[in-house]
This record gives C-alpha cells, sequence and structure tokens, in this order.
C-alpha cells in the first residue's frame, strides 16, 4: 500500500525537487547580474522531468570541493544537480561579457514561483483526497 503512495506521489515530488532547482538556478542569476563575464544559465524544465520520471534522480554527489587542510569543512551540494546546465543566449550582450538580462530572469523567476506554489496547492489537493477515501464514513 505505501509503494502505491510513493508511486502516486513521485510525479509531484519530483516536479517540486525541480522547481526548487530552477529558481536556485535563477537566482544564481540574478545575484550574479553584476559580475564581470558572468553567464546566464538555465535548464530545460519539461525535459529534466520526462528524464527524473523514466530513470530516477541523479546520484547525489555532483560537485566535491578538495580540502587542503585539516580544519577545512567538506563541501556538499545541497541537492542532486539536474542534468544539463544550459546556457542562456542574451538578446543584446553586455560589454563586461555578463549575460543575464533582469527582466528576462525576474520574469522567469516569479513564472517558476507560481508554478511552484500552483504545485504544492495540486499535491496538497491530492493528498486531502487520499485521506478522505482512506477514512470510514
Amino acid at each position: 500500500m505505501i509503494d502505491r503512495l510513493a508511486a502516486a506521489l513521485q510525479f509531484d515530488q519530483e516536479a517540486l525537487n525541480l522547481r526548487h532547482q530552477r529558481q536556485q538556478v535563477l537566482a544564481n542569476n540574478i545575484a550574479n547580474a553584476d559580475t564581470p563575464n558572468f553567464k546566464a544559465r538555465d535548464f530545460d524544465f519539461a525535459s529534466e522531468l520526462s528524464r527524473a520520471m523514466d530513470s530516477g534522480r541523479p546520484a547525489e554527489g555532483g560537485l566535491s570541493l578538495s580540502t587542503t587542510a585539516a580544519g577545512h569543512i567538506a563541501g556538499g551540494s545541497g541537492s542532486a544537480p539536474v542534468g544539463d546546465l544550459l546556457y542562456r543566449v542574451p538578446a543584446q550582450p553586455s560589454l563586461d561579457g555578463n549575460t543575464v538580462n533582469m527582466d528576462v530572469e525576474r520574469t522567469r523567476f516569479a513564472d517558476n514561483s507560481v508554478r511552484y506554489q500552483a504545485a504544492l496547492t495540486m499535491l496538497n489537493g491530492r493528498i486531502q483526497g487520499l485521506k478522505s477515501a482512506m477514512q470510514p464514513e
């Protein structure tokens, strides 16, 4: 029974994880809007969701940091990395080599936020439906 519940909610879990990771990527772009030679990154949400549903999440690990002294804190990634981070092609490149367009980044950030909230609302409704189906009348 638990396996069926987990399978029923897997799509929602994967979608929320990817929305969260995309929010981090977009926030990183916004934070580096004034960094010379910074290249804006993003990923195709639909293809990553399809890949995650077909083959599962990539293994934890991603990039690792090496320590040079015993007192250093070992670094690790907070979440599993997305398969492909793509570079954004700028509509109008800046003189310092930065490809972040703040209007585009803000729009995509807000769109992703709204879609994240919508996914949470739908997941909540689905869980409430499952709970009411399990309770005796």
